[in-house]
């Protein structure tokens, strides 16, 4: 086993370098200081509500002096603030507009309501409680929305049960592909375990066939690059198998490995095995940690694993705290994962309905983008939480008072964090996003 993850109370609050703060290492400069955000590591109401502080640069950051984020002395209102000095808010319409970029989102989890009742049909699967695909898909929701993290997944056994066949399998993948590219979506890698598909008969190959084949079908002549990872499941002991399927099919599709599934009682140290062979083979690691379990979770998949994307991360938190000068202490694995550039793949919407945040409005994505973290936003389920990569963006306009250079910078940690080769990452964030939101600025008569 392990030893135990050094995880002791940090006594200094640190805050990373002002151009790190301000986000130049992650493609766009902010035009104004950095503010802490309303959260604290226990999500206190009271706190979250009444902390609006400015992230103050002082001495350059080393091992002798760090930074420290202090409070500005005036506790403003965050809303009247952005409106005064900022450009009106970007609209749904506009945020469908722009090319947006998706890092976490479950094919499982999102497919169409109808295409759930017909694939039923066709296989005589009886269990689903309606017929009727808007109340199924609420359903879903409802389900889902329990706090709960093994109730939320509750719902996958019928999701599963209707993707056993290589036609249904390419089918669900084409409509998340054309259901992506209707939405803006430039950019996705959407992430399945195999090992749930074969009771069909299927072959772990042959369904990384299939979803591969819908993938290029449902984006053909649409603006939308759509790659899989794939997932091994944490509570059973195929993870090697998975992790070998991964890098045979490296250069048709398959952009990464991933583990998913209930995190408390099964560490990902568990499959080691499966991780070392991922990183023997020069290929792509992240791993679902800090949704369902706290740090030892997210240290787990850090330090042993070699995970370069963490699955939610919103425990981080739980290593971050406010105190009531508003000055903000960074524990030493919240240090780590900021200092060196780990992306975080959030899923506001799904992390509130599986419990690991109270409410979008206390969600830590907002303290974590304000303290320089390389925060990305995404679905994890769209069918489940019922929710699209354009809405996910919206909530942070609604809930954090985002603006476009916010959305702008969200877009491109993510585009920058994907696991796509180096060059069509810089194609497309040169090529299609920096471009694609100063034309829906200019549209809207912004300064792009």
């Amino acid at each position: 086993m392990p030893p135990d993850p050094p995880l002791e109370a940090a006594v200094v609050a640190v805050v990373a370098p002002a151009a790190v703060v301000a986000g130049v290492d992650d493609g766009l400069e902010l035009p104004h200081a950095v503010a802490t955000s309303p959260a604290t590591a226990t999500t206190d109401a009271t706190l979250v509500n009444r902390l609006t502080c400015d992230l103050l640069a002082t001495a350059p950051h080393s091992a002798a002096r760090p930074n420290i984020a202090t409070a500005s002395g005036a506790r403003r209102d965050e809303r009247a603030y952005h409106e005064a000095v900022t450009e009106p808010r970007p609209t749904l319409e506009q945020i469908r507009r722009v090319p947006k970029v998706l890092l976490h989102d479950h094919l499982d989890g999102g497919l169409r309501a109808q295409t759930v009742i017909e694939l039923a049909d066709e296989i005589g699967y009886r269990d689903l409680p309606t017929d009727d695909p808007v109340l199924l898909a609420q359903w879903f929701t409802d389900g889902a929305d329990r706090q709960d993290l093994p109730k939320y997944l509750d719902g996958f056994r019928h999701t599963v049960a209707v993707m056993q066949s290589a036609d249904a399998l390419a089918r669900v993948a084409r409509e998340c592909a054309e259901d992506l590219a209707d939405d803006g979506v430039a950019y996705a890698e959407i992430r399945y375990a195999p090992e749930l598909h074969q009771s069909g008969g299927l072959g772990l190959d042959e369904v990384v066939e299939a979803v591969t084949a819908g993938f290029a079908e449902g984006s053909a002549g649409r603006p939308i690059t759509v790659y899989s990872l794939l997932t091994a499941m944490r509570t059973a002991a195929q993870s090697l198998s998975i992790a070998e399927v991964a890098v045979r099919h490296r250069d048709s599709g398959v952009v990464g490995f991933d583990i998913a599934g209930a995190e408390a009682g099964s560490p990902p140290t568990r499959h080691l095995d499966a991780f070392d062979f991922v990183r023997h083979s020069n290929f792509h690691i992240t791993i679902h940690a800090g949704e369902g379990f706290g740090l030892p979770s997210i240290w787990e998949a850090l330090q042993w694993c070699g995970a370069e994307r963490l699955g939610h991360g919103v425990r981080l938190i739980d290593d971050i705290s406010l105190d009531d000068a508003g000055h903000a202490t960074l524990g030493p694995l919240a240090s780590y994962v900021r200092d060196r550039r780990i992306p975080l793949e959030m899923c506001p919407t799904s992390n509130v309905h599986t419990g690991a945040a109270a409410s979008l409005h206390t969600h830590p994505i907002g303290l974590l983008r304000r303290l320089g973290f390389r925060v990305t936003v995404n679905t994890d389920n769209r069918l489940m939480s019922g929710v699209t990569v354009s809405g996910e963006l919206q909530q942070m306009v609604e809930q954090f008072d985002y603006g476009w250079d916010d959305l702008q910078w969200l877009t491109i940690n993510a585009m920058k964090s994907a696991f796509a080769h180096f060059d069509e990452r810089l194609a497309l964030i040169n090529g299609r996003i920096k471009p694609g939101f100063a034309a829906v600025r200019a549209e809207a008569a912004l300064p792009a």
